[in-house]
């Protein structure tokens, strides 16, 4: 079976020699048809996100359903489906409040149902989506409609839900309220996206590739700084918007989203907040990332806020049908997140693109 696996030192294989075991009573095979390569998948190869080796790799997928377990009564094969990344029980008190991404057994629970050359193989966040086939939990297939096609649901798993996400259930951002988003890859885009559904009345998009300033535009941004360009982020920020000058730093957005996972990049969001806003952690920085701020003249005396938010507070049951519906109205943009299609074995590549900035999202086909 065809896969792509980490085997250590920043080294990934595009193999045959992959396999995967038969579902339990509580799993789906799925048949992988695209899967989207994501900032997270570079994190693992780099060491930000360290990982035990042989990993069966990939997270965000769409494929169709080839074979359930005994006890599988939600999804049938040849269902349609988007795999979700949480391994949620269902049953404990964060599911029950509809928070699957607090579940404490949706973290930590890597299991090895892969081989690699007779190798026991890890899974890569509950999914292995670089694999032809995978089996997941059954809680993790969510299904779509059918017309929808896989090349542009593939994203719906892991970019555009943890963007828009931050956004919608995350941050809950107001009709007429303002934004700042530092970043504008996948993820950043979708942020956008969400914020220009949400009705807010400006959104700054801010990026160091000019190149990434129309595609900004398209998804929804008002306003385009090129941070290369500027000395101070937060002082541009603080110039396109009213607000006046005085004491804390006045002016600035209500909410601000950092989708890059650079530490220093977290410290300009909080400097652009007005007072009363709220920062949004979206990026994944390294494990070492540290943030130091003064409490008393950045937090409390001003009211602002910082928050985490992983896979954007997401509902993936509810969530992912709805951006698909958004999607078949014209609402939300899918297809012009992909900037290009490769075959599977040109996975380094994508890479490559992607180290270059050429890319929104490069999707593999299998």
């Amino acid at each position: 079976m065809r896969g792509i696996v980490f085997v250590g030192d920043g080294q990934a294989v595009v193999t045959d020699e992959l396999e995967v075991r038969a579902p339990a009573a509580h799993e789906v095979v799925v048949k992988m048809v695209n899967a989207g390569v994501c900032h997270s998948d570079l994190s693992v190869l780099d060491g930000t996100i360290p990982f035990p080796t042989p990993c069966a790799m990939g997270h965000e997928g769409a494929g169709i359903v080839e074979e359930v377990g005994a006890a599988v009564t939600t999804v049938t094969p040849g269902d349609h489906v988007v795999i979700s990344t949480l391994a949620n029980c269902g049953r404990c008190s964060a599911c029950a409040r509809g928070f699957p991404t607090r579940c404490r057994s949706s973290i930590g629970n890597m299991t090895r149902p892969f081989t690699y050359q007779g190798t026991p193989t890890f899974n890569f966040a509950a999914a292995s989506c670089f694999s032809e086939r995978t089996v997941i939990d059954a809680i993790q297939a969510v299904r779509i409609d059918p017309s929808v096609p896989l090349s542009s649901a593939c994203l719906i798993g892991c970019g555009v839900i943890t963007g828009m996400g931050a956004v919608l259930n995350r941050a809950k951002v107001a009709a007429g309220e303002t934004a700042a988003v530092f970043g504008v890859g996948g993820v950043g885009l979708n942020a956008i996206q969400a914020l220009r559904l949400s009705g807010a009345a400006r959104v700054i998009a801010i990026d160091t590739l000019p190149q990434k300033e129309a595609l900004a535009r398209q998804f929804g941004a008002t306003d385009w700084i090129n941070a290369t360009e500027v000395d101070s982020v937060a002082d541009a920020v603080r110039d396109l918007l009213p607000g006046g000058k005085g004491m804390y730093n006045p002016g600035g957005v209500d909410w601000a989203f950092e989708c890059t996972g650079v530490p220093k990049v977290l410290h300009d969001a909080l400097d652009c907040l007005e007072w009363g806003g709220n920062a949004v952690a979206v990026g994944v920085p390294p494990a070492s990332a540290q943030l130091e701020k003064s409490i008393f003249t950045s937090f409390v005396y001003i009211d602002k806020g910082i928050m985490g938010c992983r896979y954007g507070t997401a509902r993936p049951h509810h969530d992912f049908p709805m951006i698909a519906e958004l999607y078949l109205r014209g609402k939300v943009l899918l297809d012009e997140l992909v900037s290009q299609v490769y075959p599977h074995a040109e996975f380094h590549t994508v890479l490559d693109d992607m180290h270059q900035g050429k890319l929104a999202r490069g999707v593999l086909q299998f």
